[in-house]
């Protein structure tokens, strides 16, 4: 199971590089579900890895001239306060056990867990039935779309904190279907946002949780190679199957934790992890 897992990890640079995100929506279920670790230390693992392999990624899209950098500055400004702030301040003060349901116990891990799949849906959605408007990325109007880009800046800011998702699943919707940026921009700049987001939130959790940092340079490392991989399918696969693509990759592994972590418990079934 063990090599599996490390196998599984190479995925998540191929979607970092392949569609700009994803990577978090990987990274914690091979976590949890593959290497057994405790879902909120994933969270906290998932910040590392998707971060580190997200800014070796935006490295490659910077130097092809694909990453807005206004935009990343206006996004990660207030996006990383709020990533910051939430691991550094709020995570610690969740209860374990949050609530009953009858004789099923809704613990923060469950919750954790459940809520990200929650938005991996409505984002995938969004993903797949909207066409894509007209690309101007390079002339975008920050202007025109000032409050809605705070507001998902500050969205994907507490996603990144709460669930340790480097928030691309979110990211990328918002730079397209609101920026009108060309996908492969918007993958450029979703990279370099999800690092900083990433890496930020990371720092806050030290000193929350005993680090095994052999273990994490190994999977970012094979994540690493990984994200080779997809930068390079992403040059020889169109926009718009990387949009749908993504938004259909999405809803099945938003499904799926929905599944296994809410529905099978209550019928009876598998234990929640």
């Amino acid at each position: 199971m063990e090599t599996f897992a490390y196998l599984a990890s190479i995925l998540i640079g191929v979607s970092l590089g392949l569609i700009g995100g994803g990577g978090s929506i990987l990274t914690v279920p091979v976590l949890v579900y593959l290497f057994g670790i405790n879902p909120l230390v994933s969270t906290s693992y998932s910040l590392f890895i998707v971060g580190s392999t997200s800014l070796a990624g935006a490295f490659t899209y910077y130097r092809n001239s694909q990453i807005n950098l206004r935009t990343a500055a206006f996004f990660g400004t207030i996006s990383i306060t709020t990533v910051y702030l939430t691991r550094k301040f709020l995570m610690p003060i969740v209860p374990d056990n949050l609530f009953q349901i009858g004789n099923f116990t809704i613990t923060e891990a469950l919750l954790t867990m459940i809520l990200f799949a929650v938005l991996m849906v409505a984002a995938s959605l969004g993903m797949i039935r909207d066409k894509e408007k007209t690309p101007g990325c390079l002339t975008c109007d920050l202007k025109s779309n000032v409050i809605r880009l705070v507001l998902s800046s500050i969205g994907i800011g507490l996603t990144t904190g709460l669930l340790g998702a480097g928030g691309g699943f979110l990211l990328i919707p918002t730079l397209v279907l609101i920026m009108g940026m060309p996908m492969r921009e918007a993958v450029g700049t979703s990279l370099l946002i999800i690092a900083l987001n990433s890496l930020i939130g990371f720092l806050g959790d030290l000193g929350h949780f005993a680090i095994d940092w052999l273990f994490l340079i190994k999977v970012t490392s094979i994540a690493m190679g990984g994200i080779v991989i997809g930068t390079w399918l992403g040059k020889r696969v169109a926009s718009s199957q990387l949009k749908k693509g993504f938004g259909w990759f999405v809803l099945a592994m938003g499904l799926f934790i929905i599944t296994k972590e809410l529905v099978w418990p209550l019928l009876g079934g598998f234990s929640p992890v």
